[in-house]
């Protein structure tokens, strides 16, 4: 039998045996261990040796389950993403909790953002996600590709706040510390710098990057949607 391409074991579509011993693995355990471990070091480290290893089997009894680690990792994206929330019929408030949500699963787990570039199948989990956009959308008057790029947007928006806000070489305080002695000591050749941060800690309010870019994307598309029939 044939090893199973990405998108067989993506929806569940390869042939199954039929005979034979019951599994001593599945492939959801391998995923979740693939998952937990790509969290702790990162998607550098993952290989199918050190999955194996963490698993308790050899190398070899993994490529039963999985052929390759591409398929691996794509497996671990459409976990990793998880289910979508339910389609609502406002748009603003759909896309908002979308954007919130999908923000909160790459926080999770980070290494997730480098395994959606490319050509690359698309698992049901990352198909629902699109679909719950779009239906919130529906109804806009927006196009088809007006729809999808309204995806990208805010979809980028997330993702880039979510690399930037990656957990620190340096603690939050060690890192204000350090941008305080900077702004002392190179302040005057920098002024509008020197002076938003002087407002932001007046007024002991720090900026939601993420809340912020959501509203400007959404208050965007209300001015293009009022345009629509």
């Amino acid at each position: 039998m044939p090893a199973p391409t990405a998108v067989e074991l993506l929806w569940g579509t390869q042939q199954r045996a039929r005979r034979g011993p019951k599994p001593a693995l599945s492939l959801e355990r391998i995923v979740g261990e693939a998952i937990a471990l790509a969290d702790a070091e990162g998607l550098a480290n993952l290989s199918m040796q050190r999955l194996a290893e963490r698993l308790g089997f050899t190398k070899m009894s993994l490529y039963r389950y999985v052929p390759g680690k591409a398929e691996l990792t794509a497996l671990m994206l459409d976990a990793a993403i998880g289910t979508p929330p339910a389609p609502t019929a406002d748009w603003r408030a759909g896309l908002q909790t979308w954007a919130d949500l999908i923000f909160a699963r790459y926080s999770a787990h980070p290494w997730a953002i480098d395994l959606t570039t490319g050509q690359r199948p698309i698992g049901p989990n990352e198909l629902g996600w699109m679909e719950t956009a779009l239906t919130a959308l529906a109804g806009t008057g927006l196009t088809g590709s007006e729809r999808l790029d309204t995806i990208v947007l805010l979809n980028g928006h997330v993702r880039s706040l979510v690399e930037q806000l990656a957990p620190p070489n340096v603690s939050e305080d060690d890192y204000a510390t350090q941008l305080a002695e900077t702004m002392a000591a190179v302040g005057d050749d920098y002024p509008a710098a020197m002076a938003a941060f002087a407002e932001e800690a007046a007024t002991a309010q720090s900026g939601n990057a993420l809340q912020f870019g959501i509203d400007r994307i959404l208050d965007g598309l209300a001015v293009l949607i009022e345009r629509r029939p």
